[in-house]
This record gives structure tokens, sequence and C-alpha cells, in this order.
């Protein structure tokens, strides 16, 4: 059941409701699929994006052409075009996962009871998950490929400017399903464009078990009002390095320049400098040098603005903005203690870094700064579900419970308790 998007009279409750009745019973066929299955199933579809590039780049040209008729910056063309490298970075990056090991049916933590029982953990499914994400179709098969390897069946809405494209990207998934033996159904694309597909999506609990939103702020806080089903969420990316007044400095130099400057648009990029007193007179000049010549807006406190005369004034709100474009926030602070200070105010609790040989005071750092990810002496950059050798993330969720930081195929699946026994009785 597939409306087209131009069908109003669709009614949207009833197809996603069959939507989620679906995926609920895919579910269950995919808890007890054997990897190789999984696997094969996967590799298809990366054979299949290849043969299709065409039809997707094609695809693809029709969201992006409608893009340019309603004005859109060039940064949302960049995110919503699909180039052929692209196209086979999607291909490759399914195989990538294909080739990744299966979390789901290990056993961990076996251990013998006084009473005889034997008591462990197993890795499962989480079962059925929704995921909401904007602008990049090359989301649809990357997500596809997580949940299926994680063996969970999925209902995925992209956003509405790459419906084309997603919908191409679709028939790749399916067919590759097909090849497998699996259920279509295992993978599913919302069709239409309605809005309301949403408000449903997220409300409908008895079918999905968790949501993974992939967007702006202004999604993501709205399914943080509107969701009734928990979620693997965050919501800014306001990510501080602090040099230490013990820093190597050429060190601090260089982790300033890459964590902000090596991308801008994501969301583990360096958006506030913390600089301690005693070094800032050492690091700060070159460190604004480097900023000036790569174009990068500074906007720091008045101590800042003295050793940085190019730097404009800082207000409140700066500090809690997360730029995702050239400009940086600067503030001097008198130590360790006024920088996990600012970074407790200020901060969005997703990668925060440190940079110093002192190792009491890395640790420090590290057990005090409530984030994702806490970093010494590296740049916020590498807060990666690749480079943390996930082999590939669904997202990064600055949330407490189930999943923190970058979340892989292990994130995509819980764990249950398992006994073994050998006839005890309870007594």
């Amino acid at each position: 059941m597939e409306p087209k998007a131009h069908e109003k009279s669709v009614d949207v409750r009833a197809y996603m409701r069959e939507l989620g009745r679906a995926a609920r019973a895919a579910a269950r066929v995919l808890a007890r699929t054997p990897t190789a299955t999984k696997d094969r199933a996967l590799r298809a579809m990366a054979a299949e994006i290849r043969l299709r590039a065409a039809q997707l780049a094609e695809a693809n040209r029709a969201d992006v052409d409608a893009a340019r008729a309603r004005g859109q910056d060039a940064a949302f063309i960049d995110r919503l075009t699909l180039t052929p490298a692209a196209i086979e970075q999607m291909a490759a990056a399914l195989e990538q996962v294909a080739a990744l090991a299966d979390p789901v049916g290990a056993i961990s933590e076996r251990v013998r009871r006084p009473s005889g029982i034997e008591v462990a953990r197993m890795r499962v499914p989480l079962g059925v998950i929704g995921i909401i994400y904007e602008s990049r179709p090359n989301v649809t098969a990357d997500a596809a490929a997580l949940c299926l390897k994680a063996g969970n069946a999925c209902i995925l809405r992209g956003g509405s400017e790459a419906l084309h494209s997603n919908q191409a990207i679709a028939a790749c998934v399916r067919a590759g399903l097909a090849a497998a033996g699996l259920p279509g159904t295992a993978v599913q694309v919302v069709a239409s464009a309605d809005r309301a597909a949403v408000g449903e999506l997220i409300t409908m609990h008895e079918y999905v078990d968790i949501l993974v939103p992939r967007g702006g702020k202004e999604l993501i806080a709205r399914l943080a009002q509107e969701a009734r089903i928990p979620m693997l969420k965050h919501l800014d990316g306001v990510c501080h390095v602090y040099i230490d007044d013990r820093a190597d400095v050429p060190m601090a130099v260089r982790i300033a320049d890459n964590a902000k400057t090596q991308r801008y648009a994501t969301c583990n990029t360096l958006e506030t400098l913390l600089v301690a007193a005693a070094i800032a007179p050492r690091v700060l000049p070159e460190i604004a040098r480097i900023y000036r010549e790569k174009g990068v807006e500074m906007r720091g406190c008045e101590a800042t603005r003295r050793l940085v005369p190019a730097a404009g004034a800082a207000t409140e709100d700066d500090y809690r903005t997360e730029w995702l474009g050239p400009v940086v926030s600067i503030r001097v602070v008198q130590g360790l203690d006024e920088a996990i200070e600012h970074i407790a105010r200020y901060g969005s609790q997703h990668t925060d870094a440190i940079v110093t040989e002192d190792r009491a005071r890395a640790e420090r750092f590290l057990r005090e700064v409530d984030s994702s990810s806490v970093m010494v002496n590296a740049s916020t950059r590498f807060a990666d579900g690749f480079e943390y050798g996930l082999g590939a993330e669904i997202g990064i969720s600055t949330d407490k419970l189930h999943a923190r930081g970058p979340v892989g195929l292990e994130g995509l699946t819980t764990q249950k308790f398992v006994v073994f026994g050998h006839g005890e009785i309870r007594g």
C-alpha cells in the first residue's frame, strides 16, 4: 500500500498503521534471520544501486531541480545532490555493513550462580525502528543497512524535498531483500509527502519501538514534544575545546584549527574555544591568525579581544549557539574549574575536549564533563561511529539511557537475560 505523494485523498493514518503492522510482522522474521542471509541482502542492495545508478541520478535531478526552483541555498543543494561518487559511496557503505560482525545472538557475562543456574545476557534486536530525516537521500540506504544487519525492521520517512530520490533508493533496497528471500516490508520508505505521516509515525507505540530523528533542531524539538515513543536524539552540538595552561602549544593550535575548520556543518565541530588565561597570550594570537586566514569570524570575551583585536564581542547567546558555519565563540577562563563550569552551563552534552599534558587534570575533565564523548588531546571531529571503530553509525545520541554517543550496530540492539539450568528448582 504505497500512495502517491499527490493523492490528497489518501487516509494517512490508515496508511501509516498498515506500514506499522507490516513492519512488526517483518521484525519477527528478521529476529531469526541468519547473518549470512542478511549479508546477502546487503550485497544485493549494493549491486542494485550500481545497476540502477542512472535511474537514481535521474530521480535525484528531479528533486534538485525542484529545490533550486524553491530558492534553496547552496548548502541545501549540496546535501541533496547524489553525484556519481555519492551513489558509489552508498553501494560501498552497504558492503561495509555486510562485512561487520553481527551483534545479534551474542551471549556475554555468563556466570554460574550458587543455585547451579547459569545467568547470561544475549543481544537481541530492538524490533521496529522509525527513522525521520531531512535532505540527505543517502540516509535511506545507510539506515536500511544498519537496521537490517541488527535484525530490525524499519520505517523510513525522508524529507519531502528528496521524495523521488528516496523512492528510487527504496526500490534498490526492496530488490536486495527479495534476492535474499526476505520480506520487502523489512524496510519501508514512507511514500506520502504529507506532514501528517510524521505525526502518525511518532505516536504508533504499538508498532514502533524506538525513533531516530536525523535533522535540524526544529524537527527534533517537535519530535521531543510530540512523540510517544522513546528516541535516540541530540538537539545541538555545542562542542568545546579547552586549552589548559599545561597544554603543548603546537598541539593546542593544531587541535583548535582542525576541530573548527576541517568541516563546518557537522555536529562534532568545535563551536566554543576555551583558553586558560595563563597560556592565552601564547596560543590565542596564533589560533586567531589561522582562523582569519580561513575566513572564520571570531566572537570573544573582553580578555579575548585584548589579545585578538579582530574578534567581535561575544554575547551570552553566542556561547549557546551551534554555528554550523565559519563562526567561533572564544572565552578566556581562569583554569580547569571555570572551563568545566562553562561547559556545564552552555554545552549540549555532545563532545568536549581538553588539551593538556597534566594527567590529573585530564582525568578530572574525563570524569566531570557530562557529555556523550569526552576527549583528551584530540580533535572533537573524531566523535564519529566510523572513527570509533563502529563501522558506521545511525546517528549520535546525547541521551543517557540505552545508547549514548555514536550509535552503531550494537546501539540498535538491546540485551535480555538468558538462564541455563540443569533441572534446578528454587527452595
